[in-house]
């Protein structure tokens, strides 16, 4: 009797033991503003039935922060698994946190030929050069940012510093505009709908984009450590195979997707879905890859731009940094190869 009780108890504990491990991998993410950041959309897209394995082998929970660089402290804190990072950011993990990093998926690209490049705006009437950017206040996400680089591209090219030639304000997304405004701010970087806001007013006039300065960017690739990949490959290339289900729903022009699209999109940001159904997640707005490849050659020539003028004090190899089989088998399955 006693050793059917332990053949049972042992039962038991392997089941429990199951159970447990049967838990899906929580992915938590960087984000911030949607829809220039569209992670937040994974939870409420999973409504729709588009994922394959949400809920079973992953989950994802968006991390709201702002900017890259609190993104690079984050995922050094373990406090999230994927950061969205720059070419800055991304240098500055590997030079400076001295972290073993690997970059596996592009979030979002800026300047692509064909698509949207952010901009960089200011008051009508006040700023009509980049000379008269000396002694104004510039805003910003975070430092770290692609916006922060690009500033710090464009004025030290004139061998200008923060300082003595110019502020950099730190100031979220969503309040850019309303920064500039007010005289916060004498350039606020607008994300879109805000830019098209600012542009719809009449007050306000797009100086400069990120393109103008840094050329294409790789503004944004999801940057995890090694051994966590490593350790939980399986549900990473599920997460990236529906991840891929995610952005060709995001990107269908099928008119009852669209409305989906639209919907979730309004209903994330607390704005009509008139504000977004001419271009969120077309050829009008920023690129997103729906392989989620990374585009190496773009993202080091970033790294040694931003080298070359300063910005970076040292530079690195990208492509030992950059892990592109976890987003190929995902590829594969994908298509059924």
């Amino acid at each position: 009797m006693r050793q059917s009780k332990l053949v049972a108890l042992a039962a038991l504990g392997a089941l429990v033991c199951g159970a447990a491990s049967a838990e899906p991998l929580k992915i938590r993410i960087q984000t911030d503003v949607p829809p220039a950041h569209i992670t937040p959309l994974m939870a409420p897209a999973a409504q729709y039935g588009i994922y394959k394995y949400w809920g079973k082998s992953y989950v994802v929970e968006p991390v709201r922060l702002q900017g890259s660089g609190p993104g690079m402290t984050a995922l050094a804190a373990g406090e999230i698994e994927l950061a969205a990072q720059g070419a800055q950011t991304l240098t500055l993990l590997v030079n400076e946190a001295k972290l073993d990093v690997r970059a596996i998926a592009v979030q979002v690209s800026s300047g692509v030929p064909g698509y949207a490049a952010t901009g960089f705006w200011v008051r009508e009437g006040e700023i009509n050069t980049i000379d008269d950017l000396r002694g104004k206040v510039l805003g910003v996400n975070a430092r770290g940012s692609t916006p922060d680089s690009t500033y710090r591209m464009l004025l030290g090219k004139k061998g200008w510093k923060e300082g003595p030639d110019y502020q950099i304000a730190e100031v979220r997304f969503a309040a850019q505009l309303a920064a500039l405004d007010a005289k916060r701010v004498d350039v606020a970087f607008l994300v879109q709908p805000f830019d098209l806001q600012a542009r719809r007013s009449g007050k306000f006039k797009m100086l400069f984009t990120t393109a103008d300065v840094l050329g294409p960017t790789e503004t944004l690739v999801y940057v995890g450590k090694t051994d966590w990949i490593a350790k939980n490959r399986p549900a990473i290339v599920d997460f990236l195979e529906d991840h891929m289900r995610m952005r060709k729903w995001m990107t269908s022009t099928d008119p009852q997707i669209r409305a989906q699209v639209l919907k979730v999109t309004s209903e994330l940001t607390k704005q009509p879905e008139s504000e977004f159904e001419e271009w969120v997640y077309t050829n009008k707005d920023q690129h997103r890859a729906l392989d989620l490849k990374i585009d190496v050659a773009r993202l080091q020539k970033n790294i040694d731009d931003l080298k070359e003028v300063g910005v970076l004090r040292s530079t690195i190899e990208v492509k030992n940094y950059v892990d592109m089989s976890l987003a190929e088998e995902a590829g594969k399955r994908m298509t059924g190869m």
